[in-house]
């Protein structure tokens, strides 16, 4: 697998997502990645470094230029925190983690090399999401969540899903909406 497709279709998806998603300068998509199933393996069974940086490359190169926030998901083993930018951690309990490719997953230790200023959260509540070869980012969306069917359909072998959220709608078929 060439890391250049990676990149490329990573920077794809992240472009779609911000056209559907309406993502505007300040928002935060979480992103989790696995870098064993871009592979072709499956999901924490081969760590990539190298994918991982690719996808962190490609991904926080979109978000950037738009302002976007980038919240990289860890693996199971570090209970699915959230590594960011310390700016980002301000309403949220930092925690002491390191993610490492057997442990936080390659694309999360990417985002921990990569960012600035990076800190570990328990949790966030993000405004969309990129999910990269089925690692559950659902947890880490805001309520109400809703599927953002995108063109790119796989990076590497990994399939990509993808969501946008909206907020709740409360008081009824009489009450009026905002285009928050």
């Amino acid at each position: 697998m060439i890391i250049e497709d990676i990149k490329k279709t990573a920077r794809m998806a992240a472009m779609e997502l911000c056209e559907k998603a309406g993502l505007k300068a300040g928002m935060v998509v979480v992103a989790g990645c696995s870098t064993s199933e871009i592979a072709g393996r499956g999901i924490g069974t081969e760590p990539s470094a190298e994918i991982g940086a690719a996808v962190f490359d490609a991904l926080s190169g979109i978000f950037n230029e738009r302002g976007v926030f980038l919240a990289a998901q860890c693996c199971e083993h570090l209970n699915r925190a959230i590594i960011v930018e310390r700016a980002v951690a301000a309403d949220w309990e930092i925690v002491n983690a390191v993610p490492v490719p057997e442990a936080g997953g390659a694309f999360a230790a990417a985002a921990y090399a990569g960012f600035q200023d990076p800190v570990a959260i328990e949790e966030i509540k993000a405004d969309a999401g990129i999910d990269i070869g089925g690692t559950l980012i659902g947890m880490h969306l805001k309520k109400v969540a809703a599927p953002l069917r995108l063109e790119t359909k796989y990076i590497g072998k990994a399939a990509v899903v993808s969501a946008s959220t909206r907020p709740k709608f409360i008081g009824g078929a009489r009450a009026r909406y905002s285009d928050n």
